[in-house]
C-alpha cells in the first residue's frame, strides 16, 4: 500500500444502534489508538523493568464542521448505545482497507467569532475493532 494523503479519509457511523453505518458529512480529521495494557512484573534481580501484555484497547476521535442536518453523533452520544463504525484511511483510492466494529461515541462542539462551528467525537470500542485489508496486504 503506498503512502496516502489524508484528504480522502472517511468515517461512517450508524444513526441508530440498529442502522447501517452511513458517512458523516464535513469531516476534517480522525485518529485511532490501538493500545495494549501492560502490567509490571519486575522481580528482584531483573536488570530492567519487565512487562507482560494484557488486553488490547481501541479508541480514537473524529472531528470536522458541525452539520445541523444530521444528528448522528449527537444521538449516539446521548442515548449511550453502540453504533456500527467504519474508518477508511482513503475511501477513494483504497476502499477495501478500513477499520470496523461498534463504538460508543461522545460529542463536543465549539464555535468562535473567527471560525466555523466545529464538532469532535471521541470514541471507545464497544466490540472488537478490526482492520480489514484484502488478502496479501500486510501494512
Amino acid at each position: 500500500m503506498p503512502r496516502r494523503h489524508g484528504r480522502n479519509g472517511q468515517v461512517y457511523i450508524g444513526l441508530t444502534n440498529a442502522a447501517l453505518a452511513s458517512p458523516l458529512p464535513f469531516q476534517a480529521a480522525w485518529s485511532i489508538n490501538m493500545n495494549v495494557d501492560k502490567q509490571d512484573v519486575t522481580a528482584f534481580g531483573d536488570s530492567n523493568k519487565v512487562y507482560v501484555a494484557g488486553l488490547p484497547d481501541a479508541s480514537g476521535d473524529f472531528s470536522g464542521f458541525m452539520d445541523d442536518a444530521t444528528s448522528q453523533t449527537y444521538i449516539a452520544a446521548v442515548d449511550g448505545l453502540a453504533r456500527k463504525f467504519y474508518l477508511y484511511v482513503d475511501a477513494i483510492n483504497s476502499p477495501n482497507v478500513y477499520w470496523f466494529g461498534t463504538i460508543l461515541p461522545d460529542l463536543s462542539a465549539d464555535g468562535a467569532i473567527g471560525g466555523g462551528v466545529n464538532f469532535k467525537s471521541s470514541w471507545n470500542a464497544a466490540s472488537a475493532i478490526q482492520r480489514y485489508t484484502p488478502a496479501g496486504l500486510n501494512t
